[in-house]
């Protein structure tokens, strides 16, 4: 195996959530390793990924949806493989969290993150899916389930079932699709100093315990998850089907 096995060139990448976070850092390293990367965000105006890519000389776009509305998946596919002429690699990374007691957790946000979470990731793998089914040229899928698809949490009901389900997912989908060339994996990102864990990192209790058990010492950056991601969606990943893969700075080893 050589370094040309870690590169992407010619590939087409749709990466979700990659408005910031742990999505712009994956969208902006797969464009650095060499692929076209559309991008996908809530929010209507188009983040700094975008201009990354362009400026590491790769086609992009920006496409504003929330996955909780049934008919984004498809139209986010389609505007991916209008735009390239293929997709290639799927990155499943947008998702939401909701934290209250479970006694009170309201079922609005049950709902949301369901769809979200859990509906929109095989929405959206069933149809890049079913394209690299079509091409015969298989292809990659990643998605990025959490911690809490080993562990419970504590406060976020939804957040880990649906995380669960992300890893389970992954596993059914490998199952099929192996043996046809599509890679299905996913990444589980460890305690990462995104927006979704701003109310732990200002929390002096809770931060203090989450730190003490995190043998790295340190809470993780959006870039400790773009290794990991260009690893499984390369070809240096041909042979990995079905794996949850741990970014956590050692968490799940304490």
């Amino acid at each position: 195996m050589s370094l040309q096995s870690f590169q992407l060139n010619g590939k087409n990448a749709l990466v979700t959530g990659s408005h910031k976070g742990l999505g712009a850092a994956i969208a902006v390293g797969l464009a650095k390793a060499g692929a076209n990367v559309g991008c996908h965000g809530r929010d209507p105006n188009p983040g700094p990924a975008c201009d990354e890519v362009l400026a590491a000389g790769r086609r992009t776009f920006y496409f504003s949806g929330d996955l909780a509305d049934s008919t984004v998946p498809a139209d986010l596919v389609g505007k991916t493989i209008a735009e390239f002429g293929s997709i290639d690699i799927l990155v499943n990374n947008a998702g939401v969290i909701r934290r209250t007691p479970a006694a009170e957790y309201p079922m609005e946000f049950w709902d949301e993150l369901m769809a979200v979470n859990l509906t929109a990731v095989f929405r959206l793998s069933q149809l890049a899916g079913r394209h690299m089914l079509e091409r015969g040229k298989g292809g990659k899928i990643l998605n990025i389930a959490s911690l809490l698809a080993f562990q419970g949490g504590i406060l976020v009901p939804a957040y880990a079932a649906s995380k669960g389900g992300v890893a389970q997912l992954t596993k059914a989908l490998a199952n099929e699709w192996a043996s046809k060339g599509i890679n299905v994996n996913a990444i589980a990102p460890g305690y990462m100093a995104t927006d979704n864990t701003e109310m732990l990192r200002n929390d002096p209790v809770r931060s203090r315990q989450i730190l003490d058990r995190i043998p790295a010492g340190r809470w993780g950056a959006a870039d400790d998850i773009t290794g990991a991601a260009i690893f499984l969606c390369s070809s240096a990943s041909d042979y990995i089907h079905g794996h949850i893969l741990a970014v956590d700075g050692g968490w799940l080893a304490r």
